[in-house]
Parts: C-alpha cells; sequence; structure tokens
C-alpha cells in the first residue's frame, strides 16, 4: 500500500491509501505538497517504459520509490532486480549488468544473464548509477535507445526487455535519450512528513516486536518534527525502532528517540542509560508476564545479574503478572 498526504481545499492535510504492493512496508507515505507531487510523479510514469532516474540524498527514500513505481506499472508480475553499482567490483560490472557467456571471465567462468536479462518483462533497479564507469554508462545509453544490448563475449544481440529505474543523489546522468526525472527532497525539507513517517514505522515496527502501538509524547512529536534527520527517513525509520525497544510499551517519549524536546534539556549519560534500563526491564516483564527467568533469558543476562537490574530500576516485576 501507498500512503500520501493531500491537500483538502482550505490547506489542511488529509491522508489517502495507493496500492504498491502486498507488504504493509511498501508504503509511501506523507502528508506535504513536495510528496504528493513525486507520488503523482511516479504514477504518471509508471505507465511508461521509458527509464527512470530518481534523484536525491542517501536515505531519502529512492529504492523504496523505484519499488512502488514497479508495482503500479503493467510490469508488476516481472522481476524486480537490483544491480548495486557500489557493491559490485568494477572490473565484473559489466558483467553484472549486461551478462556474459561462458568463460568470458576467466575468474568466473560460468555463464551469467545479467542484470538486463533476468529483469527481462520487468524492472532493473541500477543503485547509484553516478559511479557507474564512463564507458559503461555509454554502452547502457546506448542500449537504452536501440533497443537491444550484447553480454560480454558474445556476438549476438539481445533485445532490451527491461524498463530501467536509475538512482542516484543528482539530476546528472543518462546524456541524450528521453527518461523521466523525479527529484525526492531531503526530510529536513519536507518536515510535513516526519509525523506521519514517524506514526507508519511505529505501526509497522511494533507489529514487529509484538507491541501495541500507543503514539507518541507531545515532546516527542516536537522533538521529531525539530530533529535535523541528516540522514533522512532511513534514520527516522531506524530511531523508531530503537525506541520501541527501548519504551517496551506506552506512549513513545522523546527520551526514548534519543531525541532532546529542547536543545537546553539534554539528559546526561547516567540519566539516559537508567532510563533505557527503566524501559527495558518494563518491556520485557510485560513481555513476559513479570516472568524474570523468562525476561532474564530473553534479555540474555544471567538470573541474578538481570535481577540486579530491576533492583536499580525501581519497577516491580509483581505489576506484570
Amino acid at each position: 500500500m501507498s500512503e500520501v498526504g493531500v491537500q483538502r481545499e482550505g490547506g489542511e492535510a488529509a491522508t489517502i491509501d495507493r496500492a504498491s504492493g502486498r507488504r504493509r512496508s511498501d508504503r509511501v507515505v506523507g502528508a506535504g505538497r513536495a510528496t504528493q507531487g513525486v507520488v503523482d510523479q511516479a504514477m504518471a510514469v509508471a505507465r511508461s517504459d521509458r527509464p527512470v532516474l530518481l534523484h536525491g540524498p542517501e536515505g531519502s527514500g529512492k529504492d523504496h520509490l523505484a519499488r512502488a513505481i514497479h508495482a503500479w506499472s503493467g510490469r508488476q508480475a516481472g522481476a524486480f532486480v537490483v544491480v548495486s553499482c557500489s557493491s559490485v567490483n568494477d572490473n565484473f560490472l559489466a558483467r553484472e549488468l549486461f551478462g556474459c557467456s561462458a568463460s568470458a571471465y576467466p575468474t568466473l567462468p560460468e555463464e551469467s544473464t545479467g542484470g538486463l536479462g533476468r529483469a527481462a518483462g520487468g524492472t532493473l533497479i541500477i543503485d547509484g548509477i553516478d559511479t557507474l564507469p564512463q564507458a559503461l554508462l555509454v554502452r547502457l545509453t546506448r542500449a537504452v535507445a536501440e533497443g537491444t544490448y550484447k553480454r560480454e563475449g558474445d556476438g549476438a544481440t539481445s533485445p532490451l526487455r527491461a524498463r530501467i529505474i536509475a538512482t542516484a543523489p543528482e539530476r546528472s546522468i543518462f546524456g541524450d535519450p528521453p527518461h523521466h526525472a523525479i527529484g525526492i527532497l531531503p526530510l529536513a525539507e519536507r518536515r510535513e512528513d516526519i509525523l506521519p513517517l514517524a506514526a507508519h514505522f511505529l505501526r509497522l515496527y511494533a507489529n514487529e516486536e509484538g507491541v501495541t502501538p500507543v503514539g507518541f509524547t507531545s515532546d516527542a512529536r516536537n522533538a521529531l518534527v525539530a530533529e535535523n534527520w541528516s540522514a533522512n527517513v532511513r534514520e527516522l525509520a531506524e530511531r523508531v525502532r530503537q525506541s520501541i525497544r527501548l519504551a517496551g510499551g506506552g506512549a513513545i517519549s522523546a527520551e526514548a528517540l534519543m531525541l532532546a524536546a529542547d536543545a537546553d534539556e539534554v539528559p546526561s549519560f547516567k540519566e539516559a542509560k537508567r532510563a533505557f534500563e527503566t524501559r527495558y526491564v518494563t518491556g520485557l516483564l510485560r513481555r513476559c508476564g513479570g516472568n524474570i527467568s523468562r525476561a532474564a533469558r530473553l534479555a540474555k543476562k544471567d538470573r541474578k545479574d538481570f535481577y540486579d537490574v530491576i533492583r536499580r530500576t525501581g519497577v516491580n516485576p509483581s505489576e506484570f503478572r
């Protein structure tokens, strides 16, 4: 599903759902005009087979949007293949993208279909295309323009049947052939998306942890919106995930998010550690019905050591039985 924000007349934010996958994590979430514009563009380009460039800072959601475009397209039943340029040695990138015949690479003698072949009828994501060597970029551009490509060590041409979606930090690739380009702003420049995203991640990760999501305290909501989020949506997601483990149950506080509600009210390390222990112990005891032995096993601690932690926090295990 894709959850996006739209603007009602008068500027009030509304929330709608659009399908982009079966998993709850397959959602594009937001409440602002910028995100709505991105989703509108994505749904429009999903109807095309032309290449797409998604550009924006690391962690802003480019890979997630690529998956949504695939799901909204007529290729949704086809393969969804990802080739990460940064995680493949430059010497083997041609093999990963175009494929190769047997023995074309002495150190990897087996035949390879390549990303373009594996994604035939589906979508190929080229992650970090800005790091692709220039010679391969020219070759890829030519393949897109001509609609055919050749595997390494193979003189025969193959039809290009994969839809290409590339990601990069900036809009600066693909050269002359016509393609779509969608820019994604950093999270700090679309603050109206922060709380809807945080609520989405809370529902998602609380379900994974087996707890009932309650929400965020007012201090937590203020801190979430005020935070810079230098690592963007990825950082927000991880912060919410960790806060659930710290809080265990109840509303998520700014403290559990490891955020200060006020720039002048940063807790000391000792205070933060004690708060962590209290929330961790409370969550475990609630999950274990006050059974200290079971909670100690889940915490991977000796029962006596765990009981010492309980005593430091002042939590009463009998309250959870």
